[in-house]
């Protein structure tokens, strides 16, 4: 069994026990999040990083922009869901529910 795997799934089971939320994504997740691009580099996390935040990140702390990442992307899930614009599954549910935007 790998460490990682037992190391995340205590950290996981403290936090429910805690009565924490968890959330979880997957690392295209947050690259895609950060970068607009789900397949890059940690090299070219870090440096969006820099220029979002506008802060010096020190390239070879990658755990610590790794983790910085995921709470950025967490926060801009979050942001979607709050804003109170409504999220639509395809052209046809977006069609229903806004009538008016159809030009005949």
């Amino acid at each position: 069994m790998l460490k990682l795997g037992r190391a995340q799934g205590v950290a996981i089971a403290a936090g429910i026990t805690m009565g924490l939320n968890i959330t979880e994504y997957s690392p295209k997740k947050v690259k895609q999040s950060i970068t607009g691009n789900g397949n890059a580099s940690k090299e070219q996390v870090a440096a969006m990083l820099q220029n979002i935040l506008n802060v010096k990140l020190e390239n070879e702390l990658f755990d610590a922009t790794d983790a910085l990442g995921v709470a950025l992307c967490h926060f801009h899930q979050l942001s979607s869901f709050t804003s109170g614009t409504k999220k639509f599954s395809g052209w046809k549910s977006y069609l229903s529910e806004n009538p008016d935007k159809i030009i005949k």
